[in-house]
C-alpha cells in the first residue's frame, strides 16, 4: 500500500525536523570550537610570523596564561602588574574597558565571584510577575541608598543582561539552584534540563 504525498510530507518534515534538533547543538559548538581554534592559530601565526598547525596556536595560549596564572602571586609579577595598571589608569578611556572587563571576568572566575547567589524577583506584585537573577551587591551605601540591593537579569538567549535595583523584601532566596544551573536556565530562557550534565 502506497503512502500518500500529504503522509510522506508530515514524517519528512518531522524526520527532519528531529535531525536538526540532534545535529544543530553537536554542529555548533564544532563550531565555536572551530572559530576559537582558528582566531588563536592566526593571532599567534602573525605575532611570531610562523605557520602553525591547527590547535598549536590555542596551546601556546592556554600554557602561557597558565604559566602567568602560576607566578602571578609573586612579588616581581605583581610590581609589573601594578605598573601596567598605573600606566592604564592614566588613560580613562583604557581604564574603563580594562577595570570593566577585569571586574567581570573575576566575577566567573576570581576568587570573588559575583553570580552565585540566584533569586527570584517579584517585578509586579499585581501580577505576581517573578524574575530571575542574581545578587552581585547587597550593600549600596555608598551610593547613599540603603534599602535596595543590586541583582543582575541575564538575557535569555544572549549573554547580556540588566541591572536593576530592587527592594529587599522582593527577593526570594533560592538555596537550591546551583548558580551554574540558574545561569543555563535563565540564558536558554527555561528551557534546559536542570542537572542534566551529571547524567
Amino acid at each position: 500500500m502506497r503512502m500518500d504525498s500529504k503522509r510522506f510530507g508530515r514524517i519528512a518534515l518531522a524526520s527532519f525536523f528531529r535531525g536538526l534538533l540532534l545535529i544543530s547543538p553537536i554542529g555548533l559548538t564544532v563550531y565555536v570550537i572551530y572559530l576559537v581554534i582558528n582566531f588563536f592559530d592566526s593571532l599567534i601565526s602573525r605575532l611570531s610570523g610562523i605557520h602553525l598547525p591547527p590547535g598549536v596556536g590555542l596551546i601556546i595560549l592556554l600554557i602561557a596564561v597558565s604559566v602567568i596564572g602560576f607566578y602571578s602571586s609573586g612579588f616581581i609579577f605583581q610590581k609589573v602588574l601594578d605598573f601596567i595598571e598605573e600606566l592604564i589608569s592614566k588613560n580613562s578611556f583604557a581604564k574603563m574597558i580594562y577595570s570593566s572587563v577585569r571586574d567581570f571576568f573575576s566575577a566567573f572566575v576570581g576568587e570573588k565571584k559575583k553570580f552565585n547567589q540566584p533569586v527570584m524577583v517579584l517585578m509586579f506584585p499585581e501580577s505576581g510577575i517573578h524574575k530571575l537573577g542574581f545578587i552581585t551587591r547587597t550593600d549600596l551605601s555608598e551610593l547613599g541608598i540603603n534599602d535596595l540591593v543590586a541583582v543582575y537579569f541575564p538575557h535569555s538567549f544572549n549573554f547580556s543582561g540588566n541591572l536593576f535595583l530592587v527592594p529587599k523584601h522582593n527577593i526570594k532566596d533560592l538555596p537550591n539552584f546551583e548558580s551554574a544551573d540558574a545561569m543555563k536556565f535563565i540564558v536558554s530562557g527555561g528551557i534546559t534540563e536542570l542537572g542534566d550534565d551529571e547524567k
